[in-house]
């Protein structure tokens, strides 16, 4: 693919301000070669406009219709939604660049990818060489400390809560913040939670990675914010006591590409008391707390047996100028691979830790776990995945 065309369309995700490739992204693409189209106002929301895309060499189109007809290689945000299936129809044998989530969302947009043997590389299985996520490290971490921002709004009283705040309040009476989950998410949630004070509980299942989160913790907190910390391994016995207590519950749980497991069920969700705030930032993978279901920024929050839930399914949205540039940054260099090779496929294969991403290839499901989750195991195909 000496030179081919790439382009990236508005997205109409809920608040969804984010955009697929920044004018920085564009302008590294044109330089390459490849032509880049740009639907118009499809940056505005992040901060960036049409003449400054322009300006890098890329080409405005009027619509979506018009960007994804011309297009080889689709960069999105967020998955296509119901609204976005027939734009699937004009992509028979191209490439979707995105988070997919296919374990997560409506089980439909994965036959379309199937039907339309459309190349879908999600962002959420890319691994770098230590198992890493690099493409979706970045808005874990945006999205830990939305988390935290999330839970002090709604922990105010006119959100039914409890009227307090994040954080010191007298003496040792400080709010409880658990966190399950111990990866990014849960580490940048922990951090941002003890900096504003309060107390946390940190659970994970594996001792390596309290250890890993103590350390990290440690470096930037330091030993007198580190006194409001705990960190356990996560039982039952564990985690009823310390949600018996919680102000806030954070659910960060993450197996790559895989839906997401239930850490926490409808009793434990009843031990919790009225007023606390449950924010389950694995809701994108189907959710981790018993009772979760996705919401929006228009509509965020919902309440079950007096505790609030928060499950924004796109909370970095919310930042959407920092959010769309540590994304680009990301994915920036894995798109210029794909794009340079003599195929796409051929590009991934070129790192294993990238060729993980592909999910979907030439009618068939290419990453195991999805085919194990939407029960498709028919569908499935060994691609070194």
């Amino acid at each position: 693919m000496a030179s081919i065309t790439i382009g990236t369309i508005k997205e109409i995700k809920d608040n969804e301000n984010r955009v697929g490739l920044t004018p920085r992204g564009a302008k590294e693409l044109v330089a390459d070669g490849h032509k880049v189209l740009i639907q118009a106002g499809a940056g505005l929301g992040a901060g960036f406009s049409d003449a400054e895309y322009t300006a890098a060499g890329a080409q405005m189109m009027g619509s979506a219709e018009e960007v994804v007809k011309a297009i080889d290689i689709l960069v999105k945000v967020k998955e296509p939604l119901k609204e976005e299936y027939p734009l699937l129809k004009l992509m028979n044998g191209k490439t979707l660049y995105t988070y997919l989530h296919l374990s997560g969302v409506d089980p439909e947009l994965t036959t379309h990818l199937l039907n339309e043997k459309i190349t879908g590389v999600a962002y959420e299985t890319v691994q770098d060489e230590h198992g890493g996520l690099p493409l979706l490290k970045p808005m874990s971490e945006i999205a830990g400390v939305l988390a935290i921002q999330y839970a002090g709004e709604y922990l105010q009283k006119k959100y039914h809560g409890r009227g307090t705040t994040l954080g010191e309040i007298t003496g040792v009476d400080r709010s409880h913040v658990v966190v399950i989950g111990a990866g990014v998410v849960g580490l940048k949630s922990a951090q941002t939670a003890a900096g504003m004070g309060s107390k946390v509980t940190l659970f994970d299942i594996k001792k390596e990675m309290l250890n890993r989160a103590e350390e990290h913790l440690h470096q930037y907190l330091g030993a007198h914010l580190m006194s409001h910390v705990t960190l356990e391994i996560s039982t039952p016995e564990s985690v009823n006591k310390a949600l018996s207590t919680a102000d806030v519950l954070v659910g960060a749980v993450l197996i790559p590409g895989k839906k997401a497991p239930s850490v926490v069920n409808a009793e434990q969700v009843k031990m919790i008391p009225n007023g606390a705030v449950v924010v389950d930032v694995a809701i994108d993978q189907g959710g981790c707390i018993e009772g979760a279901h996705a919401t929006t920024h228009s509509d965020p929050i919902y309440e079950i047996d007096g505790k609030i839930f928060c499950c924004v399914a796109n909370m970095p949205g919310q930042v959407a100028y920092q959010s769309t540039q540590a994304l680009t940054n990301a994915t920036l260099p894995y798109l210029r691979q794909m794009a340079k090779a003599a195929s796409v496929l051929e590009g991934m294969k070129q790192d294993p830790g990238f060729l993980r991403g592909l999910n979907t290839y030439n009618g068939k499901i290419t990453f195991r776990a999805v085919a194990d989750d939407l029960n498709r195991v028919g569908d499935y195909e060994e691609m070194g995945v």
